[in-house]
């Protein structure tokens, strides 16, 4: 009887001297949250990539229910000026060509200087690389050659084109010509593509009216994207100084004859 007592307390001691249980794990890291994704297409204005920012705010809200700090009026007030540093270390108070189009993430906390200054980066880093030594031959500032970027990207629909579009630019520059580019009008006068030009607007003397006024307009008509900016840095070869959109709406008719042109025009049924 009295071993047996003995084994349960032998028994009951070792019980009592185990280990200490392991703490319970941590919890899981939560997941970085899911990013919001904004897309400028290229050729967009200033004023169209706000609107842009507008109506992914809507979506944001409609789809997860969140609401995103950025906005179109602080997206434009962003927007307005600010120093692109490879250009130069000046405040510049149009920032017209150089909000970069591509495709940004942002959360939602995000700001629109924040924004703003992730174009501003991309285009940078895109601009470094393409060389402005024919356009400096040509005497063309690299600004200038910004503005040309952006009348590209208005105008040229198919790739293949953009280079040829800049060398009707580069030709009539060099002739003293007009560039008669309505793209310029339009912007100037904010009318829309969808929209025809009429008389009295083509009358207008704004300075974008470039059927008036030979040279280029003041400012960048669009934000262009690289594939337009090299394009403008080294256009095509050719002698052509005239172009007209083909029934396609599309492709242009591109020729160094006046006579040939105004052919194609009457043929065309352009008024």
């Amino acid at each position: 009887m009295a071993r047996r007592a003995g084994l349960v307390v032998l028994v009951v001691a070792l019980v009592g001297c185990g280990a200490k249980k392991a703490p319970p794990p941590p919890p899981a890291p939560k997941p970085p949250p899911k990013p919001f994704r904004i897309v400028f297409p290229e050729g967009f204005t200033r004023v169209q990539m706000g609107a842009r920012v507008k109506a992914v705010a809507k979506i944001a809200v409609r789809e997860r229910h969140r609401s995103v700090r950025l906005n179109e009026t602080a997206y434009l007030a962003a927007s307005k000026n600010a120093v692109v540093r490879c250009f130069d270390r000046t405040r510049r108070q149009n920032l017209e060509g150089f909000l970069f189009p591509a495709t940004y993430d942002f959360l939602r906390q995000t700001r629109a200087k924040q924004l703003v200054h992730a174009q501003l980066q991309a285009f940078c880093e895109n601009w470094r690389g393409v060389s402005m030594a024919y356009a400096r031959s040509k005497n063309l500032t690299p600004y200038d050659i910004l503005i040309i970027a952006s009348m590209i990207e208005k105008e040229a629909a198919v790739p293949s084109e953009r280079p040829l579009v800049a060398a009707v630019i580069y030709n009539r520059l060099h002739h003293g010509m007009p560039l008669g580019i309505d793209a310029t009008l339009r912007y100037g006068l904010g009318i829309p593509p969808t929209e025809s030009i009429h008389q009295s607007e083509l009358r207008n003397p704004t300075a974008y009216n470039t059927r008036l006024h030979s040279g280029l307009p003041p400012t960048p008509v669009s934000n262009p994207g690289l594939a337009s900016i090299r394009a403008a840095a080294h256009p095509a070869h050719v002698d052509y100084l005239y172009y007209a959109r083909k029934k396609d709406h599309r492709h242009h008719f591109f020729t160094a004859s006046g006579d040939a042109y105004n052919q194609f025009l009457a043929q065309n049924g352009y008024g």
